[in-house]
């Protein structure tokens, strides 16, 4: 965001305009520039005003599988469907819930179905990656003349009450990178990526963990710098020097302080560590308890490795299948135990789900491809009710069977458990017309919000 964007509300500058000068001005702070455009997104004077309804969720975590996960192989098993569509898995285990049952591969998962509902219709038939992952991530249509935000972007605009230093709208620990997050609203709401690894022995946070600089090695250059800075210890009484004053210890206390901590996974016990896993993917799982924990409205998990597996497609399951198992089982149990299940929306999905049928043909020797007729969701938390099934799929899980759920429905059921608007006009930096979501005289198809889980 530029200077001049400022001046046009006269001479009243935010706090998080403070941080953000700052933080490209400070010299010798190793906040990257990558943090600095979204420091305004729930501060900017053209965010639109929240909706009224009274909002259940305060905030999110996004489990992205990108590449697409089987859900006949895990959430959506079809025992009686044979090899050709089972293939090695054709084994299903009870839940705590009577009448759901899981893929084998799922056992921690099993334990916690009073705590999620599945959405065993979802649907848009589109089988390409990136026009797949566009529409799931923000409810419009591609090839639009629009190209439209995702949700945690339209989260980091309207979620106006949130007033942390970390951005609001974070990925653990790499962007998918199939589209445009922020679309048309600009770069200040593209996502902050950590980067790193939270399963190393240090969680290297882009642009607040310096590799190879220690905390003590912070602190005396910033001991340092104040003792150089003579200008500005003179004219500390300045309304401008204070203002450069409160931007560097904001900026210091991402670095230094409690923005640090909230990236500081050796802070939490050992043995709850080991039951989130200690793979990247349970150690994301942790850092994003920790990030809502201290106000983050959005948090994306993109899946460590993805689930594209048109080839190997049975070995990678057994690998993966278990990782997700336990970080994700252990996530609502910690959510749950800490009281912030019931404001925290949970939702885990792919793009599309994979082809139920098998392909067992050269090159794929027993792969699943791209499939968007129907495939499974996840939900749970902030609203959404536990220990329910929404819609079916066939015998095979080749199409819906009953109660289809499109992305809009998806998307607007979140949008309403936030209490975000979905009807609310989005800024366009044109004046072009754009909200939320689209509406049904755009033509889009809807089976409903889900009020049925709310």
């Amino acid at each position: 965001m530029s200077m001049s964007h400022s001046s046009k509300n006269g001479n009243q500058i935010s706090r998080r305009e403070v941080v953000r000068r700052g933080l490209y001005a400070t010299a010798g702070l190793m906040v990257a520039d990558r943090l600095a455009p979204q420091a305004l997104a729930v501060a900017s004077p053209s965010a639109p005003a929240a909706t009224k309804t009274k909002a259940k969720a305060k905030s999110v975590i996004q489990i992205f599988l990108w590449g697409g996960m089987s859900h006949n192989d895990t959430w959506d098993p079809k025992p009686d469907s044979g090899q050709e569509y089972m293939g090695e898995f054709g084994k299903v285990i009870p839940t705590n819930v009577d009448g759901i049952q899981l893929g084998d591969l799922f056992p921690m998962l099993a334990k916690q179905a009073d705590k999620y509902s599945l959405i065993r219709s979802m649907t848009h038939r589109n089988n390409s990656h990136e026009t797949a992952v566009y529409l799931m991530q923000t409810g419009h249509q591609p090839g639009e003349r629009l190209a439209y935000p995702s949700v945690g972007a339209v989260f980091a605009l309207f979620k106006k009450e949130y007033k942390g230093i970390i951005p609001p709208y974070a990925v653990l620990t790499q962007a998918q990178g199939r589209f445009s997050e922020e679309g048309f609203l600009g770069p200040k709401y593209k996502p902050f990526a950590t980067g790193g690894d939270p399963n190393a022995q240090r969680f290297e946070v882009e642009g607040v963990v310096a590799r190879a600089i220690s905390d003590d090695r912070q602190k005396n250059r910033r001991e340092l710098l104040g003792k150089m800075n003579t200008m500005g210890n003179a004219m500390a009484a300045s309304p401008q020097m204070a203002a450069a004053e409160e931007s560097k210890k904001a900026a210091y206390d991402l670095i230094l302080g409690k923005g640090k901590e909230v990236f500081d996974l050796s802070l939490e016990k050992p043995e709850l560590r080991e039951k989130y896993g200690r793979h990247t993917f349970g150690q994301d799982c942790l850092a994003a308890r920790r990030m809502v924990e201290a106000g983050v409205p959005y948090v994306v998990i993109n899946y460590p490795g993805g689930w594209d597996t048109h080839s190997n497609h049975f070995p990678t399951m057994r690998r993966q299948c278990p990782n997700l198992d336990q970080g994700l089982a252990m996530l609502l149990q910690d959510l749950k135990d800490r009281g912030l299940l019931e404001t925290t929306i949970v939702w885990c999905t792919g793009e599309f789900g994979r082809g139920p049928k098998v392909d067992w043909q050269p090159p794929w020797n027993g792969g699943r491809n791209h499939y968007g007729n129907v495939f499974t969701v996840l939900v749970a938390g902030g609203g959404f009710k536990g220990g329910r099934i929404v819609g079916s799929s066939d015998a095979k899980g080749e199409e819906v069977k009953e109660r289809p759920v499109y992305p809009v429905d998806l998307i607007g059921s979140i949008y309403q458990l936030a209490g975000i608007d979905a009807t609310a006009k989005l800024p366009h930096p044109m004046g072009l017309e754009a909200h939320v979501l689209p509406s049904a005289a755009e033509g889009v198809k809807s089976g409903g919000l889900l009020t049925e889980i709310m």
